[in-house]
């Protein structure tokens, strides 16, 4: 299956912006998205809420949002050897070694999903 684009809720901040200390509050802030596809499913269905921090630190097994080269991809994070990977959970897709080995286009870690029953809702570290 093909990566898809996820469409957001609200304008996220440059990878660059991440990479370095937010130079404002409104950086700084958390922001919502919808999961569009099944790419990481069965953790995050399709039509949940991710919330990303900006500010959140990428290690290994987070839940990450990475701008790519085409596009901006939700993955789990793994640490693989020398070098960082990104997997979905959805074993209908295909891994993607396009993370940067300092992590700059890492856009935000994934600190919350919720959904439609509050028994949905979980909080990530």
């Amino acid at each position: 299956m093909s990566e898809k684009t996820l469409k957001f809720f609200q304008q996220a901040p440059s990878s660059a912006q991440v990479a370095d200390e937010p130079s404002t509050c409104t950086e700084a802030e958390p922001f919502a998205l919808r999961v569009l596809d099944d790419s990481m499913e069965p953790e995050f269905r399709r039509g949940c809420i991710i919330i990303i921090d900006p500010t959140g630190r990428a290690t290994d097994g987070s839940y990450v949002l990475v701008e790519g080269a085409k596009d901006v991809l939700f993955r789990q994070l793994k640490k693989t050897h020398d070098s960082w990977q990104l997997q979905p959970l959805n074993t209908l897709y295909a891994a993607t070694d396009d993370v940067a080995a300092d992590l700059s286009n890492v856009m935000g870690v994934i600190v919350q999903r919720a959904g439609a029953r509050r028994s949905y809702h979980k909080h990530y570290d």
